[in-house]
């Protein structure tokens, strides 16, 4: 919990949860959703809570945690529209009365989550998630204050989706990045075709620019620290990773194992494993006139 004078930062690692998929991962792996990082930036009394999770059983856990730490929730951020980091926003703000906030790209993009939602969300996870309206509201000049600090709404562009951003905690030296920074754990690849990861990339020195200390990524390892140098470094390597190996690989079962031996220790293949298959879709030759004449 690193501090400055009352300023601190806590962090609530929700674990794996089993998606409603029969199918294994390539290597025998159960279809799991990665482990979500949920933060509590607070002063002496009042909070913000960054990055609601994705089930009810998991609202119900950390705000048990958030009440615990005696604090007045006032805001609750989402840094990016994936319905992982926002679908019980609502419970959250309704326990605590806090107020729902987000930069418009991320505001679009909880649009469309919530539009996908029964065809996506739902399917892995039924009767799980609660109700879950777009209440987020945009900050005036992308500023919120707590207890006479300032936190910034940063809009970092694509990450591993359209309209991310992050919030900078200057007097921290923090950033909580969401999904643009990973930190041990499988990368979400699956929108990253067609210069995402060229977009990606920028998004990371954005995040690299503000010079942070300590980066809380959506998805960790709970034993891994929050160094920011480490991870950011190690977010571009598999990247870089990704295009050597997606040029080298025919299909997608090829460049899952070679990405998997590239990285042993990150958590939930699964991931990695579906945006394979996604990244794979996006190489396959569209049907012309000429088709099925080799």
């Amino acid at each position: 919990m690193p501090t400055s004078g009352t300023l601190a930062y806590d962090v609530f690692v929700a674990d794996p949860i089993p998606q409603n998929v029969t199918e294994p991962v390539p290597n025998g792996d159960r279809r799991m959703f990665s482990p979500l990082s949920v933060t509590l930036v607070h002063g002496e009394r009042d909070a913000v809570l960054v990055d609601p999770p994705l089930t009810t059983a998991q609202a119900e856990a950390v705000g048990d945690w958030v009440a615990a730490s005696g604090k007045n929730l006032t805001h609750i951020f989402a840094t990016h529209g994936h319905g992982d980091h926002w679908f019980t926003a609502g419970l959250m703000a309704e326990r605590f009365g806090a107020t729902v906030v987000a930069s418009e790209g991320t505001i679009k993009e909880m649009h469309r989550n919530a539009a996908i939602r029964p065809q996506f969300w739902d399917k892995l996870f039924p009767g799980q998630i609660p109700d879950a309206p777009v209440t987020a509201v945009p900050v005036p000049g992308d500023r919120l204050t707590l207890e006479g600090h300032e936190l910034h709404i940063v809009e970092v562009g694509h990450s591993d989706t359209d309209g991310t951003s992050v919030l900078h905690v200057p007097d921290l030296g923090l950033v909580v990045a969401g999904d643009v920074i990973y930190n041990g754990v499988h990368q979400y690849l699956a929108e990253s075709a067609d210069g995402g990861r060229d977009a990606w990339r920028k998004a990371v020195t954005v995040v690299e620019d503000l010079r942070p200390r300590h980066i809380v990524t959506g998805h960790k390892n709970k034993a891994l620290d929050d160094d920011a140098a480490r991870a950011i470094a190690e977010t571009r390597a598999y990247l870089d990773a990704a295009d050597e190996l997606l040029a080298r690989h025919d299909d997608p079962l090829g460049f899952f194992h070679a990405m998997l031996e590239r990285f042993p220790d990150r958590l939930n293949p699964g991931a990695l494993w579906g945006g394979a298959v996604a990244l794979y879709k996006e190489k396959a030759p569209t049907p012309g006139p000429s088709a099925g004449r080799r």
